[in-house]
């Protein structure tokens, strides 16, 4: 059933909106085959399972403490993805650890799972990403890119991606 490329995180949480803001920007940006599938899951839990039953990859985008600088993208991959979530810097993080242990015990955990975050700066209630983790965010859309490439996927610019103009969420704060 192809990829699903899942953005998770409190949009009210500053840095933990990247997930969510990650997904949105690589949709402005490219073009995907029908293959690549992206979804905004918020702080969404047990209710995403009709997402990835039986995907054959998922990639889950989120902010993610792993002790390194702020901004800095890191890579998870495998059973050490659910393993992951169990360290929580958020409420919605119990309900991805929930979702992946059902999709675990239902037999439907996707066949591959790849889990990129960057370590936040802020997650207190605000809008907006800091600076180092919108940064960050430009190194995991790459890496992302480069993950998908490397599946078998290829992708293109958006015909008109007007990097400079402001996305809603920018334009709020």
């Amino acid at each position: 059933m192809g990829v699903l490329v899942l953005g998770v995180g409190n949009v009210l949480m500053r840095d933990e909106a990247l997930g969510v803001r990650t997904v949105e920007e690589l949709q402005k940006r490219f073009c995907f085959p029908e293959e690549v599938e992206f979804l905004d899951g918020g702080t969404a839990g047990i209710e995403l399972l009709s997402h990835i039953r039986d995907r054959d990859y998922l990639i889950v985008l989120d902010a993610v403490k792993s002790g390194n600088p702020p901004g800095t993208v890191v890579r998870i991959e495998g059973e050490d993805v659910p393993a992951k979530f169990m360290t929580r810097i958020s409420p919605h993080q119990l309900g991805i650890s929930d979702l992946l242990a059902t999709a675990t015990i239902s037999g439907h955990l996707p066949k591959k799972m790849v889990l990129f975050g960057i370590e936040p700066k802020n997650v207190e209630l605000g809008l907006g990403l800091s600076d180092e983790v919108k940064a960050g965010m430009e190194r995991l859309i790459s890496v992302v890119l480069e993950e998908l490439r490397e599946s078998g996927y290829e992708m293109e610019r958006a015909a008109t991606p007007d990097r400079h103009q402001k996305s809603r969420w920018e334009a709020i704060e």
